[in-house]
C-alpha cells in the first residue's frame, strides 16, 4: 500500500488554500483551480501545510486518500509552476497553426482539421512542425494533448503522425522486406 497519503502538501508562498465542505479552493499567481474530494475524508490546512484524513484503513480509503493528495498537490503545482505538453508532427506537408481559439492541423487529409481549444488552455505553435498545450489544470492539459495526438496517431511504417516530445515509435519493415 501506498504511504503516499500521510505527506502533508506544503503551501508556498502566494498561493491561497481554502476548504468548504467537501471541496479544496486554490488560488496563486497563474490562477484558481478547484477540487471536489470524497466526503468521508477529511482536509485540513495548517501552518500552511495541508493534510488529508482517512476515515479508515481499508484498502479503498488508503488508495483514495494517496490520490487525493496527490490531486492537491498537482493543483498547488499548477497555479504556480503550470504544466506542459509538447507535441511534434512528422510528415511531409504536415503543418499546425494556432489562430486565435483554434488550432488548424493540415494532415495530409482532404481538409485541415481544425480544433476547438477549451477554456483554461493555450495552446502555442512555435514551429510548424511543433505544438505546445500549456495550461495549470495537468488532467485537461493531458486530455487536449491526447485529443490533438488522436487526429493522426504515429504509424509504425512510415513515422507519420502527431507524437509526444521524446515518444519512441516502434518503426515496422513492411511486407517486402518481411520475404
Amino acid at each position: 500500500m501506498s504511504r503516499v497519503g500521510k505527506i502533508p502538501v506544503n503551501i508556498p508562498s502566494g498561493v491561497k488554500a481554502e476548504v468548504k465542505g467537501n471541496i479544496i479552493y486554490i488560488e496563486g499567481p497563474k490562477g484558481k483551480l478547484e477540487h471536489r474530494f470524497p466526503e468521508r475524508f477529511k482536509i485540513t490546512i495548517k501552518d500552511n501545510r495541508i493534510a488529508v484524513e482517512r476515515p479508515s484503513s481499508s484498502k479503498e480509503d488508503l488508495s483514495l486518500c494517496g490520490l487525493t493528495r496527490t490531486i492537491v498537490f498537482n493543483l498547488i503545482k499548477g497555479v504556480t509552476e503550470g504544466y506542459k505538453k509538447e507535441l511534434e508532427i512528422k510528415g511531409v506537408g504536415f503543418k499546425a497553426q494556432a489562430q486565435g481559439n483554434t488550432l488548424q492541423i493540415t494532415l495530409g487529409f482532404s481538409h485541415p482539421v481544425k480544433y476547438a481549444i477549451p477554456e483554461g488552455i493555450s495552446v502555442s505553435t512555435p514551429k510548424p512542425i511543433q505544438i505546445v498545450v500549456a495550461g495549470t489544470d495537468k488532467v485537461k492539459v493531458g486530455a487536449v494533448a491526447a485529443q490533438i495526438r488522436d487526429f493522426f496517431k504515429p504509424e509504425p511504417y512510415t513515422g507519420k503522425g502527431i507524437r509526444y516530445v521524446g515518444e519512441y515509435v516502434r518503426h515496422k519493415a513492411g511486407k517486402t522486406v518481411a520475404k
